[in-house]
């Protein structure tokens, strides 16, 4: 019988293309991504050529987030690493300068022309690292992460070139999605308040003006004047939902919820948003088109827009 088994084998192997039997005998690259964004990006272009982990993971901040000396072994051990820059992961800025002094560590957000970044209002010197919020921006992202991959391991370069056709594909039917149900919350409406300021490439992208308790990084403090102001903004506007964020304690917003209805306006949460994480691994929201369709659904049916009832793809929880 072994006889046998080994016989089949043998003719299977046979019968296989060279690239089949390349792609077998591969071992996949081992790949750290530092925000879930990437680890599923890197994950779509790569297919089973690797095998990605992300260092933070459902709800954790990457603005505060500093590493463990088990994250460090982790990331010495991969044989790629993928970050986002733009001083997104500030607490492990220098631990990943210092990493890629003897291996390869891909800033994939930097590679996005300066042109097309926003600034950042607190630190003049700083661009916005949230580009993800923007299908477009993201899709330069997906780009650089396909080119580093074939240079890392030419012999993938057609999986690594359909995986990233096929996730690009994916996310601009996402943005064509979010293109048409924001324009159906009322122009007066267009106004996103959120914990802190990840949405400004959203706002550019769909026309809403973006107001952020604390600032870009979560780092900062938000003060009573701050408060205050957007308090008044919000009952001057008549602005009926602000939005609470994954990763970022509610307790500001709930703030501005009671200081507007403190002065005669009744405002709602109108949900939780994704800001700088993906939503539960193995769910349709742990995926970036998944927290893209979760995040337009939610604020456009908050903001009193028209929205299918369980998003683009139909996948969301029912009340998303």
């Amino acid at each position: 019988m072994f006889r046998a088994l080994s016989t089949i084998v043998a003719a299977a192997f046979l019968l296989a293309s060279p690239t089949e039997i390349a792609q077998a005998q591969q071992k996949p690259l081992k790949i750290v991504a530092t925000v879930s964004m990437l680890a599923d990006t890197v994950r779509a272009v790569g297919g089973i050529r690797v095998e990605v982990t992300s260092l933070l993971g459902e709800g954790v901040d990457p603005h505060t987030y500093r590493p463990t000396r088990a994250d460090i072994a982790r990331l010495s051990a991969a044989d790629l690493v993928v970050a986002n820059g733009l001083h997104l992961e500030a607490q492990l800025d220098e631990t990943l300068k210092s990493l890629a002094r003897s291996k390869p560590v891909l800033f994939a957000a930097e590679k996005i022309p300066a042109a097309q970044l926003l600034a950042d209002d607190e630190y003049k010197d700083r661009k916005d690292p949230h580009v993800w919020m923007d299908p477009k921006l993201w899709a330069i992202v997906v780009e650089t992460v396909r080119d580093v991959l074939i240079a890392r391991d030419p012999a993938g370069k057609a999986t690594y070139e359909t995986g990233a056709k096929a996730y690009v594909s994916e996310i601009m039917r996402l943005d064509e999605y979010a293109q048409k149900i924001l324009k159906t919350v009322p122009e007066s409406s267009r106004v996103l308040i959120t914990a802190h300021d990840a949405f400004s490439y959203f706002g550019r992208a769909y026309g809403f003006e973006v107001e952020g308790i604390q600032g870009m990084s979560t780092e900062s403090e938000a003060g009573l004047k701050r408060i205050e102001e957007l308090v008044t903004l919000i009952v001057t506007k008549k602005i009926r939902a602000v939005f609470v964020e994954s990763s970022v304690p509610e307790r500001n917003v709930r703030a501005l919820v009671e200081g507007a209805r403190a002065r005669g306006h009744k405002i709602e949460v109108g949900g939780e948003l994704f800001s700088d994480a993906l939503g539960a691994p193995g769910t349709y929201e742990g995926t970036l088109v998944g927290m893209l369709d979760h995040n337009v659904t939610t604020i456009s049916r908050a903001l009193g827009g028209q929205t299918p009832p369980r998003g683009l793809n139909g996948k969301l929880k029912a009340g998303s």
